[in-house]
C-alpha cells in the first residue's frame, strides 16, 4: 500500500499553532511552552513578565444553559465541564469567578453524634465518590462511620450507635465503636 502523505495536512496544523500574538502585560511576543498539564503561550520577556495563556482547551466547555442569573453578577448560570467533574460556573468568566457545585446538599441522618454529643450525623461523599457519615461539628469532631448509621444501642459496651453490614447471610448491626464491633440481634 503506497500512498503520498499530504503535507499541507502538517503545514495546516503549524500554522494555527504560530499566531502572531503580543503580551497584553508587556507587548512582547507570545511563545509557545509545554508544562507537565499541557502546552501553554507564555511571554517572551520571562522572568520579567509572567502572562500565561493556557492552551488546552478541555477544562470548562459548557454542557448547558441553566437560565438562571449569577448571584455575583447577574450574568447567565452555566453547567460545565471540568477536568474534575461537572460544576456551576458564571457565563461571564473571567470576569466573574462564581462557581458552585451542582450535586446535592449533604443529608442529615438526624442522629445525634455519639462522639461529641453535639453534631449530626451528615452522608458525605469521599473524593473518590464513596459515600460515608461524619459529624457536622469537624473538625472540632472527627468522628466518622463508612456503613449507615442507624438508632441503637450496642448491647455489649453501650456505644449509642449502631452501623447497618449488608453480609451474604442480610443485614445485620454492628456496633459502630471502633474498639468493640460486637454484632446486635
Amino acid at each position: 500500500m503506497t500512498g503520498k502523505i499530504n503535507d499541507q495536512l502538517f503545514s495546516a496544523h503549524e500554522h494555527a499553532l504560530e499566531q502572531e500574538q503580543s503580551c497584553p502585560q508587556c507587548g512582547a511576543e507570545l511563545v509557545i511552552r509545554n508544562s507537565k498539564r499541557g502546552p501553554f503561550l507564555g511571554c517572551s520577556g520571562y522572568p520579567e513578565c509572567d502572562y500565561i495563556k493556557s492552551l488546552n482547551h478541555n477544562d470548562g466547555h459548557v454542557v448547558k444553559y441553566l437560565g438562571k442569573p449569577c448571584p455575583d453578577c447577574g450574568d447567565e448560570l452555566l453547567l460545565r465541564q471540568g477536568r474534575y467533574g461537572m460544576f456551576i460556573g458564571c457565563a461571564g468568566y473571567p470576569d466573574c469567578q462564581h462557581i458552585e457545585s451542582p450535586e446535592k446538599k449533604a443529608e442529615d441522618t438526624k442522629l445525634t453524634c455519639p462522639q461529641c454529643g453535639k453534631g449530626h450525623l451528615m452522608e458525605r461523599k469521599s473524593r473518590y465518590g464513596k459515600l460515608f457519615y461524619a459529624c457536622d461539628q469537624y473538625p472540632g469532631c472527627r468522628f466518622a462511620v463508612n456503613n449507615k448509621p442507624v438508632a441503637g444501642q450496642c448491647q455489649a459496651c453501650g456505644f449509642g450507635l449502631l452501623i447497618e453490614k449488608k453480609l451474604a447471610s442480610g443485614v445485620k448491626y454492628q456496633c459502630a465503636d471502633r474498639k468493640c464491633h460486637a454484632y446486635q440481634d
